[in-house]
């Protein structure tokens, strides 16, 4: 693997866990007004599930040797 595969590889996976948290935190902070009378245990429960599903694609991505990413779909 290749210098420039292993940081776009790094590359995806903190803007991944960056969506992830960020969608964890933000279920979780409304979860916690609206159903938990503003406790704190959703929020950190949420957060914790964005980030262990983003450790999860991380590993997964860079375990990986041969799997091609593309932006542009061909035709057959």
């Amino acid at each position: 693997m290749s210098e420039k595969e292993l940081g776009q590889k790094w590359d995806r996976c903190l803007a991944d866990c960056a969506i992830k948290v960020g969608t964890g935190l933000g279920l979780g902070i409304v979860f916690s007004v609206v159903f938990f009378k503003r406790r704190t245990s959703p929020i950190a429960f949420g957060t914790g599930l964005g980030l262990g599903m983003a450790y999860s694609n991380c590993q997964n991505d860079l375990r990986s040797h041969y799997v091609l990413h593309s932006n542009v779909a061909k035709e057959p």
